[in-house]
């Protein structure tokens, strides 16, 4: 197994314990599938976005998470009384939400818990509740959300004990854009990310509910999906494509397999939990396979409702590709932002962990930031991988290579500060690539400099005296 799919077959495996854990808790609450379905969803993203896993992320969701399940319930009825006020609300709720991010760490943590509960609107059907609920109906969705919290920190905790975890492992804020300089990019990242986002998800609703009044919600979820941790134009672009390409496989297994699961039944639910453990365990070799997987767990929850046929699963798949086309056509003309702006961005934040990792004048010199950073990098790999493939006769320059020569210096240079070892030709290299990033002409070459003068650092060591 290779290894970047090993922390992510625990992570998959932690993930599906705390929504089993959380359906048998929804269904104490409340029985019946629209409890089940809230709380599995609710556990998937808590579980996946990693917002509990610090003991102040934890007392923040256990404040609010019940506050803005209370503000959801709330809009999923209006969403329904009233479809035009329920979408603007919603719009409005999407994109705050976002620009909150540029306040700081813990306004990204509130946004992203305001996020969470808006979300589920779109993915948990409309169900009929059953009477059989001791609480009234709207409390319920706090409950069960309450309950996705505690079997979500639950399962992170057996995870630590068993080591499966550490504390590097959470990183809430993997997928929002870096920061930008105040003066570097007006408006900000983040309020270009929030218009974005509001130009997408109304444009999505209007056509929704104007062409699909019945199931608008497969557009709008399409829209938020490829626009959510917007990494520049190139990332919507690619993860449009791949969304629509998991979509049609997702619907495509969906329709083979829809006509032999009875509605509502165990197979159904055994093989919706057994698409989201394998969407989140393949994730990182690829969003395809989550687009894929999710699709078709997405799908096969259509079985529950009397309605299901074939016909509504190619629908939803006509669904998706507006919605697609939705959401990149916001990215791509509403205050775009450029991926290789963020390429650099990262790049340059990645040196700067360098620079300080090497400095023998500093407090703190641990690799985790040049870990963390380079991690951040990495990230953009697969749409620029892409763009290579599709643009190398055009474009000679290609920013992938400059990831690639990044993350051949993580190694060596984490093997010095490890050693406690500070070269100053390493430094001087780091210095000047810091520089090279005004120049995107200079980067590679410099980039390339630093990776020979740390592999210089390696081979410049004084042999060990025979034993």
């Amino acid at each position: 197994m290779s290894e970047p799919l090993l922390p992510a077959l625990r992570e998959a495996v932690l993930t599906l314990l705390a929504m089993l854990g959380t359906l048998a808790c929804a269904q104490w609450i409340e029985p019946g599938a629209a409890s089940g379905v809230l709380g599995a969803v609710l556990a998937l993203s808590l579980a996946r976005s990693h917002l509990a896993d610090a003991r102040r992320g934890a007392l923040e969701s256990l404040i609010a998470l019940p506050l803005v399940g209370l503000a959801a319930v709330g809009v999923g009825t209006l969403l329904h009384a009233a479809p035009w006020a329920g979408a603007a609300v919603f719009v409005a709720g999407m994109a705050a939400s976002i620009w909150m991010r540029r306040f700081g760490p813990r306004a990204r943590r509130a946004g992203a818990l305001a996020a969470l509960p808006l979300v589920t609107i779109l993915v948990v059907p409309r169900l009929p509740h059953r009477d059989a609920g001791a609480l009234p109906a709207w409390l319920v969705p706090v409950a069960v959300a309450l309950a996705a919290l505690a079997c979500v920190l639950l399962a992170r905790a057996i995870g630590r004990r068993l080591r499966w975890l550490s504390p590097a492992d959470a990183d809430v804020d993997a997928d929002v854009a870096p920061p930008a300089h105040a003066d570097a990019m007006r408006p900000s990242p983040h309020t270009r990310m929030a218009l974005q986002m509001a130009a997408a998800l109304a444009a999505s609703f209007a056509i929704g509910y104007l062409a699909f009044p019945s199931h608008w919600s497969w557009i709008v979820l399409t829209a938020f999906i490829v626009n959510s941790g917007n990494r520049g134009r190139q990332d919507v672009v690619h993860k449009s494509a791949l969304r629509v390409l998991g979509a049609a496989g997702g619907t495509l297994v969906a329709t083979g397999v829809a006509g032999h699961l009875a509605a509502g039944g165990p197979s159904a639910a055994a093989l919706i939990l057994a698409s989201v453990f394998l969407g989140v365990w393949l994730r990182p070799a690829g969003y395809g396979w989550w687009a894929l997987f999710v699709t078709l767990a997405l799908a096969l929850l259509q079985t529950l409702q009397p309605a299901a046929a074939a016909p509504l699963l190619w629908q939803r798949l006509l669904e998706i590709l507006i919605g697609a086309a939705t959401g990149l056509a916001a990215a791509w003309f509403v205050y775009p932002i450029r991926s290789t702006d963020v390429l650099r961005r990262r790049i340059a934040d990645a040196l700067a962990a360098m620079s300080q990792a090497l400095d023998p004048q500093a407090a703190a010199r641990g690799p985790h930031a040049v870990a963390a950073a380079i991690r951040r990098v990495e990230q953009l790999r697969p749409s620029f991988r892409t763009r290579h493939l599709v643009l190398r006769r055009w474009q000679p320059l290609q920013p992938v290579d400059w990831i690639v020569a990044l993350a051949a210096c993580e190694a060596p240079l984490l093997a010095l500060v490890e050693r406690g070892e500070t070269p100053g030709a390493v430094r001087k290299a780091i210095g000047a690539a810091r520089q090279a990033m005004r120049e995107p002409a200079q980067i590679g070459p410099a980039l390339q400099a630093l990776g020979r003068a740390l592999d210089a650092s390696q081979g410049s060591r004084a042999p060990e005296a025979p034993t």
